[in-house]
């Protein structure tokens, strides 16, 4: 079940990244708290193309758990398994998806979305996604 809703989760943040300038999301009333935390304590993280490796180390599971752990009480649903786009340019693909906590999606599409790399999906998948109404 959680494997549906997190592809479903997906599906839906793709498609608002496909029709929304990323620069204007808010994607939980938190988002100024989540993404300073995460630039303080990971200033020099790749976010365009997250090295899944260097995610799941033995050094990167103990600063995101400490990282993770901080929104415990901040943030709904904060450990929930959630799909993460590896490469920001491309789209969900089992190539191209890491599984991750949801503080920590959020925290890597903030710095992605304020920081310019999401700027392009809108224009390269625009027209090949449809929104259901």
């Amino acid at each position: 079940m959680w494997a549906i809703k997190a592809m479903e989760h997906a599906e839906v943040y793709f498609n608002i990244l496909c029709s929304v300038d990323p620069k204007f999301l808010k994607l939980t009333p938190h988002d100024e708290q989540i993404y300073k935390t995460f630039k303080d304590t990971f200033p020099n993280m790749n976010v365009d193309k997250v090295d899944e490796d260097e995610l799941k180390s033995s050094e990167g599971k103990i600063k995101w758990r400490f990282f993770c752990e901080q929104f415990k009480d901040v943030v709904e649903d904060y450990s929930f398994g959630t799909l993460l786009r590896a490469d920001c340019t491309g789209d969900y693909s089992e190539q191209n998806s890491i599984l991750t906590t949801r503080i920590q999606f959020y925290a890597i599409e903030l710095a992605r979305n304020r920081e310019g790399f999401n700027d392009g999906v809108r224009e390269k998948y625009k027209s090949n996604r449809t929104i259901k109404k």
